[in-house]
């Protein structure tokens, strides 16, 4: 099966803009998008923050170590 992208696709652009465009015209889909994808990776975004902090404590103990 073959797909026509060419006639859909806008020159410059990529799906992604182009849905983009299309569903979140309206505001309130836009802030309700945002939102959800907010939640989605707050969860992987504290992880990341306490990923950070442990690696600052373990170099500044080996940076002591060495002094």
């Amino acid at each position: 099966m073959k797909l026509k992208l060419k006639k859909h696709w806008i020159t410059g652009g990529t799906a992604l803009q182009m849905f983009s465009e299309t569903f979140l015209r309206n505001t309130d889909k836009l802030n309700e998008f945002k939102i959800t994808l907010e939640n989605r990776f707050q969860a992987l975004q504290d992880l990341v923050e306490e990923e950070e902090i442990i690696m600052e404590d373990n170099w500044k103990r080996i940076t002591n170590f060495n002094v």
